[in-house]
C-alpha cells in the first residue's frame, strides 16, 4: 500500500500534445444501472452495439493516446477478459482493486506508479460522447497550460447534458477557471463529462483508503489552478437502464 502524505514536485514542460497515457476509471459498482449490472460490469453495458468502454477506447485511439491504465474491481474477471481479447490499438495495463474499491481519488493513488511523470488523461469508462467540430481530447490538450493548470476538466452546459438528472457541478469564470462547485439549492451551469487532464502534481497528501478525486480538485480550485473547457459536441449520461435506449435513439438520429 502506498503511504499517505507524499508530495510530488513534477513540472514538465508545456506542450499542447495529447497525453500518451490515460487512466480509464472502470472499477465502480454501477448501482444505478441495475439490473443490467447484476451480471456484468457497467463498462461492458452495450450502447449502439458496443460496450461503453469500447466507445471510450475508440475516442482514445482516435486522439493518439498510446497507453491506458484501467482499474478494475467489480466483476473484474469479465472486464479483464474483454480488455485482453479485444483489439483496442492501445497498450493496456490493469490496476487491480479487487481487494478494495478505492473510489476515483484512491484509484489514482493506487495507479500512480503506472501513470508516469507527465500530465495524463483521466476518462470514466461509462462515458459516451460525440466530438463536435474538433476532437474533444485534442482540444483539451491544446488548451492545457502546465504553467497555470493542475486540472483541466471537459465540461458540458447543463442544458446539453443529455439524460442527466443532476443540477450541474461547477461554475466557470470567463477565462475558464473553475470558480467553485454548485451551491446548495441552486443550479450550476456546467456538468463534468468524466474527461480531464491532470498533472501528477495533484496526487499529493492523500488520505488512507478510498476517497474522491474531488479532494484534489478542491485544492486546485482554491489555488486557482483548476480550469474547465466546454465540450462542443454531444454528451450522454448513460447512468440508468432507461438512458440506454434514449441514447441509442439520439445516436441513430445523427
Amino acid at each position: 500500500m502506498m503511504k499517505p502524505k507524499r508530495t510530488l514536485n513534477i513540472r514538465p514542460e508545456p506542450g499542447g500534445t495529447v497525453p500518451k497515457t490515460a487512466m480509464v476509471m472502470a472499477a465502480g459498482l454501477g448501482k444505478r444501472m441495475r439490473p443490467l449490472t447484476a451480471t456484468r460490469p457497467k463498462p461492458l453495458i452495450e450502447v449502439a452495439g458496443k460496450p461503453l468502454i469500447g466507445h471510450v477506447f475508440d475516442r482514445l485511439r482516435a486522439s493518439g493516446v498510446e497507453r491506458a491504465v484501467v482499474n478494475v474491481h467489480y466483476l473484474a474477471d469479465a472486464l479483464e477478459a474483454y480488455l485482453h481479447n479485444r483489439e483496442t490499438g492501445i497498450d493496456i495495463v490493469v490496476s487491480d482493486e479487487r481487494g478494495r474499491l478505492m473510489e476515483t481519488g484512491g484509484g489514482l493513488v493506487q495507479a500512480r506508479g503506472l501513470l508516469g511523470d507527465e500530465p495524463f488523461l483521466v476518462v470514466n469508462s461509462d462515458n459516451l460522447w460525440v466530438d463536435g467540430p474538433s476532437d474533444a481530447i485534442k482540444m483539451l490538450a491544446a488548451r492545457w497550460d502546465d504553467a497555470t493548470m493542475d486540472a483541466l476538466l471537459l465540461m458540458v452546459p447543463l442544458a446539453r447534458a443529455n439524460h442527466h438528472g443532476g443540477r450541474g457541478d461547477f461554475r466557470l469564470a470567463p477565462d475558464g477557471r473553475i470558480l467553485g462547485r454548485r451551491q446548495p439549492g441552486r443550479l450550476a451551469p456546467f456538468v463534468y463529462t468524466g474527461v480531464q487532464i491532470l498533472s501528477p502534481r495533484v496526487i499529493a497528501d492523500w488520505p488512507e483508503g478510498p476517497f474522491s478525486t474531488m479532494l484534489f480538485w478542491e485544492r486546485a480550485i482554491v489555488a486557482g489552478r483548476a480550469y474547465g473547457l466546454v465540450h462542443q459536441g454531444l454528451w450522454f449520461d448513460v447512468g440508468t437502464p432507461g438512458a440506454v435506449p434514449l441514447t441509442e435513439a439520439m445516436l441513430a438520429d445523427g
